[in-house]
């Protein structure tokens, strides 16, 4: 009696859609230059800009599921012009980005955005 009722469930798993892979990560293609990499990481399907906050000199973007952010600098910022990509996936937060200023200013930026993840995972 049970083995035709697990056969039958067994057949409905299968037939069940897979789950969709993981859409790539885009690589940021520093050499496309800020201005240019900046749009074309705004125009980015399923990417909503975050609403300004009053005196900070980033634009902040993220994906709908929240798995990857964008930090774009504006005037003012330290190592401005700069952008960086921060990823989560796996438990991990990995930081990538192009320092197109000054490298110490984004080594700050980096370390701002590392904090921001520690104190997201408490």
């Amino acid at each position: 009696m049970l083995a035709p009722l697990l056969g039958g469930a067994l057949a409905l798993a299968a037939c069940a859609p897979k789950p969709a892979a993981p859409a790539p990560v885009p690589v940021l293609d520093c050499a496309l230059g800020f201005d240019a990499l900046a749009a074309k990481i705004a125009a980015q399907p399923g990417i909503r800009p975050a609403p300004p906050e009053p005196g900070e000199p980033y634009r902040f973007y993220t994906s709908a599921d929240a798995s990857l952010s964008y930090m774009i600098t504006l005037k003012g910022a330290p190592g401005h012009p700069a952008i960086l990509q921060q990823r989560a996936a796996g438990g991990r937060v990995t930081n990538s980005g192009c320092p197109f200023g000054d490298k110490a200013g984004y080594d700050q930026l980096d370390a701002y955005l590392k904090s921001l993840a520690k104190a997201g995972g408490k």
